[in-house]
């Protein structure tokens, strides 16, 4: 098959995602273009990473890509999502789809209305542990899965984790905590180590999320423990018959006896990226793409989106349901409320859950 064709609209921090991806699999994406909102970022762009930069709206269309990727900033990707979809480009969205409920419904009433093509990277559930933590509960290892201690991700990918642990769908959620502020060291960044001991407020977000049908999810997150080397992340799922508690796993196994074991992450030979996640003799997960490459694990889960575009665009098959994309933003956006009020906030069905609000 030929590589995929596509233009990333944007040129911030989480553009260049794309641009590495297109570049370690040429055989599967050809970035067309990006688009660039001055000539000085698409001169500065090009000159550092080699690829093809325009200012020119025009000049993208003519391109005719198979896809755009909307890699603005938060509050611009819903506006800039509805204009690429409407000139009939199949769209993939970065997170979140939008940052307002009335452009949640919006979005949905394009596609529905409009037969516009819209999607949602969405990248999380792709990572290995996440996937192969899914497909434990999937498997039946702990029985119906009830509860998540989530203190690994923010918002709405954490949103998107928790519904598919515990498979949960588009329930109505009740939702309540509080925001706390806390010192902490600099240890990390985006950019590298920091080792000139500086200290920052950061909030840290302790919410109970609980499901209409009994299940309930407690969120634990500060924005540092993305990048932090003295702050950790946490999963825990728990259902009747065992426990996911990080990469162990413990569970009644035949004669009712307790058992133990251990998701195993198996690397790239290179030491970069995973390759496989193993349940003893069961795989649990396995990288999409060649051994050649073993990119990290961001990269990894946005090129399998990235990847599913193809029957998206030729079979309709959704890469992650417009519809689990708008849920995931829109439950943030209660969480946010919840945690700034600290009041209980209780979500309503939307127009993409099929039922009457």
């Amino acid at each position: 098959m030929k590589p995929l064709r596509f233009v990333v609209i944007g040129s911030g921090w989480r553009s260049l995602f794309y641009v590495r991806i297109a570049k370690a699999y040429p055989d599967c994406f050809q970035l067309s273009a990006m688009l660039c909102r001055s000539e000085g970022k698409a001169e500065l762009i090009r000159d550092q990473h080699a690829i093809y930069t325009t200012t020119s709206v025009k000049e993208c269309e003519e391109l005719k890509p198979d896809f755009v990727v909307v890699a603005v900033n938060k509050a611009s990707i819903c506006q800039v999502t509805k204009e690429w979809a409407g000139k009939g480009f199949p769209v993939l969205c970065e997170t979140p789809a939008a940052v307002e409920l009335a452009d949640l419904q919006e979005l949905w009433r394009l596609v529905q209305d409009e037969g516009c093509k819209i999607q949602v990277a969405e990248q999380y559930f792709h990572y290995a542990y996440y996937e192969s933590a899914i497909a434990v509960c999937r498997k039946g290892y702990l029985g119906n899965p009830y509860s998540v201690n989530l203190s690994a991700v923010h918002d709405y990918h954490a949103v998107s984790v928790i519904r598919r642990l515990l498979d949960i769908g588009y329930e109505n959620v009740k939702i309540f905590g509080k925001k706390y502020t806390y010192p902490v060291v600099e240890t990390d960044s985006r950019y590298g180590v920091i080792e000139d001991g500086r200290v920052s407020q950061r909030d840290r977000v302790r919410l109970t999320l609980e499901f209409e049908g009994g299940k309930t999810a407690f969120y634990d997150f500060d924005g540092i423990q993305y990048h932090s080397r003295i702050r950790s992340r946490h999963v825990t799922v728990q259902g009747e018959r065992g426990e996911l508690d990080g990469q162990v796993l413990r569970y009644v196994g035949e004669n009712h006896r307790a058992r133990e074991a251990v998701l195993e992450m198996i690397p790239f030979d290179s030491g970069e990226g995973i390759r496989e996640v193993r349940l003893g003799d069961e795989i649990l997960y396995q990288n999409p793409f060649s051994e050649k490459y073993g990119l990290p694990e961001d990269e990894t889960a946005i090129g399998t989106l990235m990847l599913g575009m193809r029957c998206y665009i030729e079979e309709g098959v959704e890469v992650y349901p417009l519809a689990e994309g708008l849920q995931d933003a829109y439950i943030s956006l209660l969480m946010k409320e919840a945690a700034e009020s600290g009041t209980v906030v209780e979500s309503k069905s939307q127009i993409w859950t099929n039922k009457i609000i």
